[in-house]
């Protein structure tokens, strides 16, 4: 009796297992009402019919052969996201067709895109592979932002053809990882999100006072010394104690020379040109930690455990070997990296201890140089003539413009304002705008209280979008001098690239916007809603992007009786609840729904809502 009481007792659940199974099995099915691509294509218009995706849907590869590296990475990519076409040899109804150019197409240059997706099929085509990669990652965001969690039977894409090409030929992004060590794995994941958002320039800030980050055969102690410092994890970055000579430094790393290829390759492959940094001849602690004897004084130095200012270690330009040195280490690095381009830093620099060195005295009195800037002068001609002999261009930062000897051929990353772009444009320099108010990603993207440390600048999303890095009043004449913009993300806040990824995230795709998308193409208030719909697919990837900023922002116009007030947040689909009694608003006060008139100097309280919760806090403004 025991047994069948059990038995009815199991008759329910037995059911619902079955019924959930029979559930599970059923089609899962996805249809896209509206693209979202970030960065904005240059040309896209979307039609009523429609294309469906299925496991019958067959792939075509035309003048690209199936093993090619562009085949494989978006065949690996297609199955990652749990599409699985198979190969056909000949075009066919209902495939998806991908198209190398046997005829160059005019409009879309070397990495311009065309994509249909058209009722009988989906047609990619470029004349480079760099535009295939860049079509796909198009493809994509055209995609349903789960599929890389969730398969689907069947994907439905509305209609549409996109014309598309970049702005600016430069779309750079800088990772510092000599403040703190990111791994060959997350660098490929860096590269990734990179490529995800069209951007081709990796530039890998390599050495520092912090460490010395790469494998050089000739000098030994940069990688036995250089490369660590004393552990100081987990105490805020300017507040670590010096270290005791009792220490042993264990934290830092470097690139062995094959990780590099191996990065190097894996950018390749994603359209991405690496660009070394070796930083010269400052920021030296590391190199001088490692080989005091290249120092002006033979002091004793070591790896620097925070910040440096002034930064007074730096190589001593009176010294042979010092200038071997620095020949010994650009040769290996011209061998490592095929780019053009070797970015020497050049910046911070401190010259005191040549003021008081003998031989960096003597060797202004010899050239006739005049004084340390003279020497500063001879010391960046002197790397430039070096590097141009192996085929390389030289990058600097602002501080290279005061080297009157500077080549046209010199390249000038500029941080600090429109000005420098102007003045390296005009004596016909490449000009790269990495300005700072805009660029400058390890900084606050939303109110203090409730983020992470970071620089204290305040940057958020809504004012990286404003960025154009091309600079008013610069002339038609010397436009095409400025070359486009660079992301920057020091690491001294950040000791894990998943931190990076907050920093990084959404912004980079706001710069990425910038640098590739025309300027009449942009749209604030499109990209607020584009840029939810990229949160989520990039989380489904398993990124970490910041939610965003959710201080409303206030306008005031004044009007009789006080100001109609108006309130903008910069999260698309945030609530703002509010009070002026001086009560804490909740979710059951007042709801802003359009602007209000309130009389001078009342007190306004707000409560932002969004995704089913509480954002930050409360927020008081003074009307």
């Amino acid at each position: 009796m025991t047994k069948l009481t059990n038995i009815k007792c199991w008759r329910p659940i037995l059911a619902l297992m079955i019924l959930l199974l029979a559930v599970s099995c059923r089609e899962k099915n996805a249809e896209v009402k509206e693209y979202h691509i970030i960065p904005e294509p240059a040309y896209m218009v979307q039609k009523a019919r429609s294309f469906t995706i299925s496991s019958r849907t067959k792939l075509y590869f035309e003048n690209l052969a199936q093993n090619s590296s562009t085949a494989k990475f978006i065949t690996n990519t297609l199955r990652q996201m749990h599409i699985r076409p198979s190969f056909i040899g000949t075009p066919n109804r209902g495939s998806i067709t991908i198209t190398l150019n046997d005829t160059v197409n005019p409009s879309l240059g070397d990495e311009g895109y065309l994509l249909q997706v058209l009722p009988d099929g989906i047609y990619i085509s470029a004349n480079t592979e760099t535009g295939l990669v860049y079509a796909f990652e198009t493809f994509i965001q055209m995609l349903p932002e789960d599929l890389h969690q969730h398969p689907y039977d069947h994907i439905t894409l509305p209609e549409c053809t996109i014309l598309d090409y970049p702005r600016f030929a430069w779309r750079g992004c800088l990772l510092d990882v000599c403040r703190h060590f990111i791994s060959v794995k997350q660098i490929k994941r860096h590269l990734d999100i990179m490529a995800a958002h069209k951007l081709n320039k990796f530039h890998w800030h390599l050495n520092d006072d912090q460490g010395w980050r790469i494998e050089i055969e000739r000098y030994p102690e940069l990688n036995d010394i250089g490369s660590w410092r004393v552990d100081r994890s987990g105490i805020p970055w300017g507040e670590e104690e010096p270290a005791r000579p009792d220490e042993e430094p264990t934290y830092g790393g470097f690139y062995t020379k094959a990780e590099i290829a191996d990065i190097v390759q894996y950018a390749q492959q994603l359209g991405i040109e690496v660009i070394p940094e070796i930083e010269l001849p400052g920021h030296a602690s590391a190199i001088l930690a490692s080989y005091p004897e290249l120092s002006c004084d033979h002091g004793s130095y070591a790896v620097a455990l925070g910040p440096c200012w002034p930064h007074r270690a730096i190589l001593c330009a009176g010294n042979d070997a010092a200038i071997q040195f620095i020949e010994d280490i650009l040769d290996e690095i011209a061998t490592l990296f095929p780019s053009e381009f070797v970015h020497i830093g050049f910046d911070n620099l401190s010259t005191e201890n040549w003021e008081g060195c003998p031989r960096c005295q003597s060797r202004i009195r010899q050239l006739g140089l005049g004084n340390e800037e003279g020497l500063q002068n001879w010391l960046v001609s002197h790397i430039e003539d070096y590097l141009s002999r192996k085929g390389k261009r030289i990058i600097g930062w602002d501080d290279i413009l005061a080297c009157n000897s500077l080549s046209s051929e010199a390249v000038v990353m500029v941080s600090q304002g429109d000005s420098n772009i102007h003045h390296g444009a005009i004596r016909g320099n490449g000009v790269i705008n990495a300005n700072a108010d805009f660029c400058d990603l390890e900084t606050y993207q939303a109110d203090t209280a409730f983020h992470p440390t970071a620089f204290p600048q305040f940057l958020p999303l809504s004012q990286v979008y404003q960025f154009d890095p091309m600079p008013k009043g610069l002339t038609s004449d010397v436009q095409p001098y400025c070359w486009g913009g660079e992301a920057v993300l020091w690491t001294d806040y950040i000791a894990s690239y998943e931190q990076a990824e907050y920093f990084l995230l959404p912004r980079l795709c706001a710069l990425a916007e910038c640098f590739w998308s025309q300027p009449e193409s942009k749209s604030w208030t499109r990209f607020q809603e584009k840029i939810e719909h990229q949160k989520r697919r990039v989380q489904a990837f398993g990124f970490h992007p910041c939610k965003g900023s959710f201080k409303p922002t206030v306008l005031k116009v004044a009007k009789e009786g006080g100001y109609l007030v108006t309130l903008t947040t910069e999260v698309a689909g945030t609530y703002v609840y509010y009070t002026t009694d001086g009560s804490d608003p909740t979710p059951e006060c007042n709801i802003y729904t359009r602007p209000i008139l309130l009389p001078k100097g009342t007190r306004l309280r707000t409560l932002s809502f969004y995704g089913g919760q509480v954002q930050e806090g409360i927020y008081d403004f003074i009307i």
